[in-house]
Order: C-alpha cells, then structure tokens, then sequence
C-alpha cells in the first residue's frame, strides 16, 4: 500500500512595523523572541482513506474475496504473479506507469491472462492524489488540481499505450485523498479503489503476518498488497496467504465484478 515533487510551504508573514521619521528599525523594534517566531506552517487537510467491499456471497455460496495489488515502481514479485498465474487465481492489479516502464518482461504474462488480471490505473508517478500542497506519510502530494489530473490521466494513458483495455479504478499513491481530490477523480470518469483488508502495510509486514492479514479476510473483502517488492518477506507471506484462503474455499473476483452501485465508502 506497497510510490516526487518539491516540498511547499505557506510562509506566514509578520505583522508590518511603523517606523517614525529619521528613526532606524532596530531603534523601535524590540528584539525576536523565539516565541515571537511564526513558523512556516502547513496547510490543514482532511485526508480521507475510502472503504470498499465487493458484492457479498449469498447464505448458500462460497464467500467472495477481492485481491488487489499496487504495482508502484520498481520490479515485479513472482512469487505472487507466479502463485496467480499457477493457481488460476483472479486479481485486480494498479499500475503506475512508472512500473509499466520498468517491467516490459513481465507484461506480456498480464496481457495472455485477461482472464486473471484487471489492469486498473495507480497514477503516473505515484503522487498522491490530493490537491493541496501537503506532505502523505512523508511523500509529498500533487498539490493542485491541475497536478491531481496529471497524475490520473497519465496513468490511464500509459495503461492503454501498452496494450491494456481501458482502466475505470484508480487508487492513489499511498491510498488517502482529499474530499475534493474524489470529486475530481470521479469526475474524471473513475471509481475510487479503497479496501477492507490492509494485507501487507506497504510490503513491511513479515511473512506470517501478512498470512494472518490474508486468512482474516471474510465475505465481500477487498485486499490490498503490494506486487512490487520482490525482495522483502512480505511477497511469501502473501503467497502463502493466496493458497490459504484458495483451501478455505474463497471465491476470488475482480474489482470489475462489483455492480455499477458498489459501495465504497468516502464518509469516513
């Protein structure tokens, strides 16, 4: 949840000083106290982290699960995409087109499984997808509505420059939006992807952990992981986790298999 641009600041100005004719400022301005310092200040945002649930199972059917996978940067985890692929096992993935650049050995294993994998929009760059000038777990985000809409429709033209249908789900780097950010995306023609299952922590979680995440999974879940950190434990757990709820009996479904009304969660 395994992702830049500079650093903004509002400054707060001092309040101005009158001076008298012929008098200097140091003659009538007393000396800074450190608690006279107005310190540069960041702007207050509401960040919102939606929810999402895939259409329940009925009394009698086997409980349906939703996998999704970040695809940020970098490389690609096979012990997951081998497990998908092996296991018949459907998944949703979002890409950045960073990743897309980076990854052309393995996109050809996407595209011979339309079947598996729903290619779904991660942004451009990895920004998150708010429109104000604020830091998201350290990482600065796109800070205006202009930048916002880059970040989406760069991602989405990517998907479609290299050879994937249409995406209609974005998630944003680091998965937290500002309630105008939403409106803005969905304005852009796309769902909001939250999740209901938090399953590897941005690929810091050990393996074990990341199995328990997985197995605590229930009916109407979304799963969300990271497919991009080939060389941290979390990968194995999430594996192992994938075959675990397969024994268990899950029915596996795409974010598409969700009807038009779904029910993602914004109000939070």
């Amino acid at each position: 949840m395994n992702r830049f641009l500079p650093t903004f600041a509002w400054l707060v100005a001092s309040a101005p000083v009158a001076f008298a004719a012929g008098s200097s400022a140091e003659a009538l301005s007393p000396p800074l106290s450190p608690q006279s310092v107005v310190a540069p200040r960041t702007p207050s945002v509401k960040l919102v982290e939606p929810h999402l649930h895939v259409t329940r199972a009925s009394k009698k059917a086997a409980p349906r699960v939703a996998l999704t996978f970040d695809a940020c940067m970098g490389k690609t985890d096979m012990r997951i995409l081998d497990t998908l692929v092996n296991e018949r096992v459907p998944a949703t993935i979002f890409v950045t087109a960073r990743w897309l650049r980076s990854n052309p050995q393995v996109l050809p294993i996407l595209a011979q499984h339309p079947d598996l994998f729903e290619i779904e929009n991660h942004g451009l760059n990895h920004i998150p997808a708010v429109d104000r000038p604020v830091p998201v777990y350290g990482i600065p985000a796109a800070g205006s509505p202009e930048a916002v809409a880059t970040e989406v429709k760069g991602g989405g033209d990517a998907i479609l420059a290299h050879g994937f249908s249409q995406s209609h789900w974005f998630r944003g780097a680091t998965a937290k939006y500002s309630l105008t950010s939403i409106a803005e995306i969905r304005g852009l023609g796309y769902r909001i992807a939250g999740y209901s299952v938090n399953g590897d922590s941005g690929a810091t979680l050990p393996a074990a952990v990341v199995e328990r995440q997985y197995t605590s999974a229930k009916d109407g879940d979304v799963i969300i992981s990271h497919i991009n950190q080939p060389g941290r434990p979390a990968g194995e757990g999430v594996a192992k986790g994938i075959l675990a709820l397969k024994a268990k009996g899950v029915q596996f479904v795409r974010l598409e298999d969700i009807d038009e009304r779904g029910d993602d969660d914004t109000t939070q």
